[in-house]
C-alpha cells in the first residue's frame, strides 16, 4: 500500500520521499544491492535531476560525463578512494596504468579542466595515467586547461608508440562515441570502461527511461510512496525527419495526445501546473537537439531556427528519432537564477555534484545551454548526516536508480565489460 500526500506544499514531495527513505533504509539498501550484484555498470556517470516540489526525477543521464572539475571540493577528496574501490573490486587483476581516452575538444579549456581532474583523482589513487585521442597523431599535443594545467595527448591507437611505451592495463573512456570510431576500436585489445558500445552512436534515451521508470516504480513500492513522485513520462517517436511536413504533423499529433494525458494525470493528482514537454534527440548529448513544447500547434509553427536545431546533433549526425518527455519545472533557485542538481557517481556510489544555474532561463526551460554557471552542491555529508540532508538524499537516490537503468541498458543491448567482475554494492 502506498502512502499519499497532498500537493499543496512545494517541498512536501521531496520531504515525503526523504522521510520514507530514512525509515526504510535497510529495505532499499538490500533492494539496491540485489540489483547491482547482477549488473555490469560503468566506472562513472552523471545525472540531471529536476525537482518540481511535487515530483523529483531524473531527466538525463551521461555515461561519459564531463564536468568533474565542477563537483564539490570535499567530494573530490572522497572520489579518490571511490575510484580505487571500483577498480580493485571489478578488476581484480592488478591495474597500475590507465589510458584515458577523451573527446577531441582541443580548443575547450573547460573540458580540458575536466580531463585534468579525472586524471588527478586517479593519480592521487596511485595510478599512472596517460591521455590520448582515439585517432592517429603524428606527434603529441600539449594543451592547457582553463586554470593553466598542462596536458599532453598522444594517439590512442594501440599500435602507436604513445600507447605501446605505456602499455596500459585498463582504458578509461571520457569520449561519448557519438561517432562509432569502429576503425580505432578494431585495434583495441585492452579492457575499456565504459565500453564504446554504450556510446551515443547506438545508445537510446528511450531505452534508458523505460528502465528508469520501471526501477522508480519498484523503488517506490519498497518505499510505499506513489511512483508518480519519481517517474518522468517519456515516449519515443521513430523515423523522425524534421524536413518532412508529414513527420512534423505526426510528431504534433503524438505531442497533443501526450499533453492531454498529462493534463488528466495532473488533475487527478490535484496539480495546478499546465503540462508541457520537451522534444529531445533520442541519441543526443551536450543539450543539443532539445526543444521545449507547450502545444502541438507550436510544432506546426516551428521556425527555421527551431527546425535547424532538431536537424543535426553532435558530430553532424542526422536526428532520426526523438523522445517526447514530460517537462518538469524546477523550484530550485541559486540567488536569482533557476537551478537544477547534477549528481555524479563512481560505480554504484555517490561521488559528488553541483547546481547547474542559468540566469537567463526560466524554471521550465532546459538549463543545459551556453551561459550556465555551476554552484556548490556536496553529497559527502550524506555518509554521516543522512537525516539532515533531504535534498542530497532524494537526488542521490534518483541518481542511483539511473545507475541501475544504465546497467539494465547494457544487459539488454548484450554489452559486456571486458574482464569486469560483478560484485555486491558497497556502503551507500
Amino acid at each position: 500500500m502506498t502512502t499519499q500526500i497532498k500537493h499543496d506544499d512545494l517541498s512536501q514531495a521531496r520531504e515525503h520521499i526523504h522521510n520514507q527513505i530514512c525509515q526504510k533504509y535497510s529495505d532499499i539498501y538490500n533492494w539496491f544491492c540485489s540489483k547491482t550484484k547482477e549488473l555490469e555498470y560503468p566506472i562513472y556517470s552523471s545525472y540531471d535531476i529536476r525537482d518540481s516540489g511535487w515530483k523529483v526525477t531524473n531527466v538525463d543521464a551521461n555515461i561519459y560525463p564531463a564536468g568533474f572539475n565542477n563537483i564539490c571540493p570535499t567530494d573530490k577528496e572522497t572520489s579518490v578512494e571511490l575510484f580505487k574501490k571500483y577498480i580493485t573490486t571489478h578488476y581484480p587483476f592488478q591495474v597500475k596504468k590507465i589510458l584515458l581516452i577523451t573527446e577531441e575538444h582541443t580548443k575547450n579549456p573547460y573540458y580540458l579542466e575536466n580531463v585534468y581532474t579525472i586524471s588527478d583523482l586517479l593519480t592521487q589513487g596511485g595510478y599512472q595515467v596517460r591521455l590520448a585521442f582515439p585517432k592517429d597523431l603524428p606527434e603529441t599535443l600539449h594543451l592547457e586547461s582553463v586554470t593553466g594545467h598542462q596536458l599532453q595527448f598522444g594517439s590512442g591507437y594501440e599500435n602507436s608508440k604513445w600507447v605501446q611505451d605505456f602499455n596500459p592495463d585498463l582504458v578509461l573512456s571520457n569520449n561519448d562515441f557519438s561517432i562509432a570510431l569502429e576503425e580505432w576500436a578494431t585495434h583495441l585489445t585492452k579492457p575499456m570502461n565504459p565500453p564504446r558500445e554504450l556510446g551515443w552512436y547506438q545508445r537510446k534515451k528511450s531505452r534508458y527511461f523505460q528502465n528508469y521508470n520501471k526501477l522508480a516504480t519498484e523503488f517506490c513500492d519498497v518505499l510505499q510512496v506513489d511512483p508518480f513522485l519519481m517517474r518522468v513520462e517519456t515516449e519515443e517517436m521513430l523515423d523522425f525527419d524534421i524536413s518532412s511536413d508529414v513527420s512534423r504533423d505526426r510528431l504534433a499529433q503524438q505531442v497533443d495526445v501526450f499533453l492531454q494525458n498529462l493534463a488528466l494525470k495532473y488533475k487527478a493528482e490535484n496539480i495546478q501546473q499546465t503540462p508541457f514537454c520537451f522534444v529531445k534527440n533520442n541519441a543526443g548529448t551536450y543539450g543539443l537537439g532539445v526543444i521545449k513544447v507547450n502545444s502541438a500547434q507550436e510544432i506546426k509553427e516551428w521556425t527555421y531556427n527551431a527546425r535547424k536545431k532538431m536537424k543535426a546533433a553532435k558530430g553532424g549526425r542526422e536526428i532520426e528519432q526523438v523522445i517526447i518527455q514530460e517537462g518538469i519545472p524546477s523550484i530550485i533557485r541559486s540567488e536569482q537564477s533557476s537551478a537544477e542538481p547534477v549528481i555524479y557517481m563512481i560505480g554504484s556510489e555517490l561521488a559528488g555534484g553541483f547546481l547547474r544555474t542559468h540566469a537567463d532561463k526560466s524554471e521550465t526551460e532546459s538549463l543545459n545551454s551556453p551561459g550556465a554557471v555551476y554552484k556548490k552542491l556536496c553529497v559527502t555529508d550524506l555518509y554521516d548526516k543522512r537525516m539532515t540532508c533531504p535534498k542530497e538524499n532524494v537526488y542521490g537516490w534518483s541518481a542511483k536508480l539511473g545507475l541501475l537503468a544504465i546497467g539494465l541498458e547494457a544487459q539488454q543491448m548484450n554489452i559486456h565489460f571486458q574482464k569486469y567482475e560483478k560484485a555486491k554494492c558497497g556502503s551507500i
